[in-house]
């Protein structure tokens, strides 16, 4: 994550220069200092965010736990204001969205806590943070570093509601920025669509490393193929997994799931009936 965090941003250290940095504390001849300290501070921000998570308490989204994300990712590079509000207007490059004023900025932090306090309950916890996302990079409150302040803050909400860490790639920058743009236009169904993919490529990547190598994998199936195992029509399965009833994930465009989770299914709906 640190690394594909950072190269959004525009580091230029590469994957394997992120981790000499980091696990062999190794300097990288001819590349800035500033990009080895984004790696850094980076480490140090996922640190403190899975040091959160694990104390298994109630974490609530504040102006202190984002400010604190904020210092963290900009420590030794923002001399003044690592977690400090920025006291003047800015422009975002490539994207015709203007940050507010200033002098805006406290207000908008504290109805953005507010928001996400009364959306608690009523949003989908990967749609909630993919919205506070949006809505603090729109906000814009620092000079820099407010991506990967998002992108921490948006995993904050996620790990505590116990996904695992989303990362969003480098190689999908352009289609992220493009999906920002449209939810500030108020289309946000893109983002949601968005991270929700990210969510599914982590949690596939978790329960393949978790499967012990001694346990032969379960095969995944079409919906296709999965109808010869009952009675229901492929329509009727693919309606069940987009509804989350059926234990199905998508593999490009197409569901996915397995004879285990079919006969799961049918029990369930026949103790039901019993």
């Amino acid at each position: 994550m640190t690394y594909n965090s950072n190269a959004i941003e525009g580091n230029s250290l590469t994957l394997r220069e992120t981790f000499l940095v980091l696990h062999e504390g190794i300097t990288i001849k001819g590349k800035p200092l500033k990009d080895h300290l984004e790696a850094t501070n980076h480490k140090d921000a996922l640190d403190f965010l899975y040091e959160l998570a694990e104390k298994g308490k109630k974490i609530t989204i504040s102006e202190h736990l984002i400010k604190n994300l904020h210092h963290l990712v900009t420590q030794n590079i923002e001399k003044g204001w690592a977690g400090r509000y920025r006291n003047a207007s800015v422009r975002i490059a490539g994207t015709s969205h203007q940050p507010p004023d200033s002098l805006e900025i406290p207000h908008l932090m504290g109805e953005l806590v507010k928001w996400i306090g009364a959306n608690q309950r009523k949003l989908h916890p990967v749609e909630l943070a993919a919205l506070l996302h949006h809505k603090l990079v729109h906000i814009h409150p620092f000079f820099d570093g407010n991506g990967r302040t998002a992108r921490l803050a948006m995993n904050v909400m996620l790990l505590h509601k116990g996904y695992p860490l989303v990362i969003i790639l480098k190689n999908d920058r352009k289609r992220y920025y493009r999906v920002l743009q449209e939810a500030d236009k108020g289309n946000d169904k893109p983002l949601l669509e968005f991270v929700a993919k990210a969510v599914e490529r982590s949690l596939e990547i978790y329960l393949d490393t978790l499967t012990p190598s001694s346990k032969k994998k379960e095969k995944f199936i079409s919906l296709n193929e999965a109808t010869k195992l009952c009675a229901y029509s492929a329509k009727y399965l693919n309606l069940l997994a987009g509804r989350g009833i059926l234990a199905a994930h998508k593999e490009g465009r197409n569901w996915v799931t397995t004879e285990t989770a079919i006969k799961e299914y049918i029990a369930n709906r026949q103790r039901k009936r019993d």
